[in-house]
This record gives C-alpha cells, sequence and structure tokens, in this order.
C-alpha cells in the first residue's frame, strides 16, 4: 500500500539532521496545497479537526471515527505524509490501542498520544492536570501494541514543561523511551536550556509544540535533535477570515467577478486534479 511510503519518507526525516515545519492542514486541497507547494509533512491536529468537523473549539469533543474519517479523506488525496495529533487516544489505554489500529487504516504517517488527563475532570477547571507516569506508560505500551504497519510512528507526548517542570518532563520523555516510542513530542517548551537538557536526557528525535519566536531558529534546533517544530494552524484560520470576508462581500452586494482574493481557475484546476479526472472520463467514459 502507499501508505508504506508515506511512512518510511516520514522516518527518513527522524533519522535525518534537518528540522521541518510541518504544513497544518485540515482537508484534501489543503494537503494538496501543502504537497504542491513542497513541504515533506503535513500536520492535522486535533484542535484544527474540531473546527473543521464540529465548529467547535477544542474541548476533546470530537470522537475517534469522526476524527480518523477526517484523517483518512486528507491521506487518500495526496501523497503527503500525514502526521496527526491523536490526544490522549480517546479514553485509557485499551482505547489508545483502539486509536492506533484506526489511525493507521485511514492512512497516517505518525500520531502522538499525550499524557494529559482528558476531558477535562469535573471541578477541575481552567486547569492542565497530566496522568501518573505509569499510566502514560500504559497508553504507550498499548497504542504501540495496536501497531500493524512497524513504518507506523507512534510518538509520546507530554505537556508536562508547563504543568509540572523540567524534571518532571526528562522523567516522562525517560520512561516513553523505555516503553518504545519512536520519537518525543514536548509542549510549553520556552527556553533552549530545556531543549538541550531533553536532548541530554534522551537518544529519540524531538518534536516541539508552536515554538517561541525566540527559539525558533531551525539550524540551531537541527544541531539538538529536533526534527519537527510545529509554526501553529494559521492556514485554517485564514481560510476562516477569506470565507468570512468574502461571503460578507457578496452580502453587501460586490458583484462577484470584483471579489479579492478568489483561486483562479488554473489554481483550482490543480489543486482539484483536473487534468487527472479528465483524462480518466476520455479512458472509461469516452466510448
Amino acid at each position: 500500500m502507499h501508505w508504506a511510503r508515506q511512512r518510511k519518507r516520514y522516518r527518513a526525516a527522524l533519522a535525518g539532521d534537518g528540522c521541518i515545519h510541518p504544513a497544518s492542514v485540515f482537508d484534501p486541497l489543503s494537503a494538496r496545497i501543502a504537497e504542491d507547494l513542497g513541504f515533506e509533512v503535513g500536520m492535522f491536529a486535533g484542535s484544527v479537526a474540531s473546527l473543521t468537523v464540529l465548529g467547535a473549539p477544542d474541548l476533546i469533543l470530537l470522537t475517534l471515527s469522526e476524527f480518523a474519517a477526517q484523517a483518512h479523506r486528507i491521506c487518500r488525496a495526496s501523497s503527503l505524509p500525514l502526521m496527526v495529533d491523536a490526544d490522549h487516544g480517546y479514553g485509557n489505554a485499551l482505547n489508545a490501542m483502539r486509536t492506533v489500529q484506526e489511525l493507521e487504516t485511514a492512512g497516517v504517517a505518525a500520531l502522538t498520544i499525550e499524557d494529559t488527563d482528558l476531558p477535562q475532570p469535573f471541578g477541575e477547571l481552567g486547569k492542565t492536570r497530566l496522568l501518573p507516569v505509569a499510566e502514560g506508560v500504559g497508553k504507550i505500551r498499548a497504542a504501540l501494541a495496536g501497531r500493524q504497519d512497524p513504518s507506523l510512528v507512534v510518538i509520546g507526548r507530554t505537556s508536562a514543561p508547563m504543568v509540572t517542570g523540567l524534571d518532571d518532563t526528562i522523567a516522562r520523555a525517560r520512561a516513553y523511551e523505555a516503553a518504545g516510542v519512536d520519537a518525543l513530542f514536548f509542549v510549553g517548551i520556552t527556553t533552549q536550556e530545556e531543549i538541550t537538557a531533553l536532548r541530554d536526557a534522551v537518544s529519540l528525535p524531538l518534536m516541539l509544540g508552536t515554538a517561541a519566536p525566540d527559539i525558533r531558529d531551525r539550524e540551531w534546533l537541527a544541531r539538538n535533535r529536533v526534527r519537527i517544530c510545529l509554526l501553529g494552524h494559521q492556514p485554517i484560520m485564514a481560510a476562516v477570515q477569506t470565507v468570512y470576508d468574502t461571503l460578507r462581500a457578496i452580502r453587501e452586494g460586490t458583484p462577484p467577478e470584483e471579489l479579492p482574493g478568489v483561486a483562479p481557475k488554473t489554481l483550482m484546476d490543480q489543486i482539484t486534479r483536473e487534468g487527472d479526472y479528465r483524462r480518466f472520463l476520455s479512458n472509461y467514459l469516452g466510448g
């Protein structure tokens, strides 16, 4: 299957010596745009999925089946290796195992499983609480047991840097590395000193959630074994603004031919693969 090719390309990026900024994508067309622009990896975040599928904020309302279905739509439409945020695995360790099975079938190249206590527990509004390390390890082990294709990348993710501090972050990183994950993803890193401490504590490829500008030097990150560094999810927000502005202009009477920012037919033909479909029509319906 071509999913294996995408996973091998993702693993090659992890094994390389560079740091990649993945393209934040949310549907088949955005993934094709990212592919055409030369991005090495796509990222489909849980927060973006909630916006795309539910039109709701990131409150862990999305179900696994909804998330996997949208991931599959993205994967089947392009050859861009897709990394996804599988949140807490949609439940306990057994749910995390099921999550890996579903997302592997959907075609993703890599997925993260995090140790945040989700969904929000009763009486804990406004607080981020982490699972005990032992429970986090259990989820990681179950996720790895659910993997059928060994080329699928399973990543341990923690928000410990912004919740419990560096010492606990290092302890969790070491525990998840020992459990067998392929890489480690950290949310809340704010200094280069934290990165170098983690680099020295573990041997796996490192990944960062949206990084602050003062630690976003890609060459420095690459030298310190950071292989993936997210820059946020601006594409879907830009799409929302453009749709809002366009609909408002139409509502206020702007003629369609005067609307700014509308994709030309050449771009629409490119990202919808118009030429391929015309060839299919000719080959199979042409008589």
